[in-house]
């Protein structure tokens, strides 16, 4: 590979009826995780701690920034971070915990979001899980998702939690590196039918697939915007 990849992922302390998280803010993060491409093997994890030493019901300010500083300090060694949805979402989110909008907004534009250079690309978004099932890479534990975790934190399923964000990292990594050796992203349609978009340039950070030419989408009912994912960049932080 010719860039040295971060996968990263958090996962949330509130739980979220429906599709309108923002509706829900804040939403607080419970744990988060990274993997290097040149250490595939050695998941980094935070959390926070209360004062008995365990896990904590969610990071705190301090905590949240400690990520965000640990982010930055992985570009500076030369990492490229990747997410899926980490532009629309995760960004966002970590944004608001650590009080970090300029240092996020930063982090956003230089790394890559896969979901988001489909968006780009195709005017549509596509599931993590349906694109590593379609190109065979093992996908999310059965039974688990991100909209269960928050419960499971709070009843206290701390590993449960940990193992699957791990995961999600781990399959964020597969897929760029096997995508990036074939040029292509494929994924699993509603209907049961695998689709493939090509990467004839590899993987683009935000900031680049940004300048992408908009896709036709005349034939979609409500298409969604690139802009839709990055609006939060754009609001300064209150004085």
């Amino acid at each position: 590979m010719s860039r040295r990849y971060l996968a990263f992922d958090i996962e949330t302390a509130q739980l979220v009826d429906g599709d309108d998280w923002r509706s829900c803010r804040p939403l607080g993060i419970t744990c988060a995780a990274v993997m290097a491409s040149d250490a595939p093997n050695e998941p980094v994890i935070w959390h926070g701690l209360n004062d008995n030493g365990m896990p904590a019901a969610r990071m705190s300010h301090a905590e949240a920034r400690v990520l965000v500083d640990a982010l930055l300090a992985y570009v500076t060694q030369g990492y490229t971070i990747l997410t899926w949805n980490g532009a629309g979402f995760d960004f966002d989110i970590l944004s608001e915990e650590a009080d970090a909008l300029h240092d996020c907004r930063d982090l956003t534009y230089g790394h890559i979001d896969m979901m988001f250079q489909v968006l780009c690309q195709k005017g549509f978004p596509i599931g993590i899980n349906n694109t590593a099932k379609a190109m065979n890479i093992e996908g999310k534990p059965e039974g688990m998702s991100g909209a269960l975790a928050p419960n499971l934190w709070a009843e206290g399923h701390h590993q449960t939690v940990l193992d699957y964000v791990v995961q999600d990292v781990r399959m964020a990594l597969q897929i760029a590196e096997q995508a990036e050796r074939e040029n292509k992203l494929q994924w699993i349609t509603r209907r049961g039918q695998k689709n493939t978009v090509a990467l004839p340039n590899g993987w683009l950070t935000v900031r680049d697939a940004c300048a992408l030419t908009e896709p036709d989408t005349s034939w979609m009912d409500n298409p969604l915007s690139r802009q839709s994912f990055l609006k939060w960049t754009s609001v300064e932080p209150k004085p």
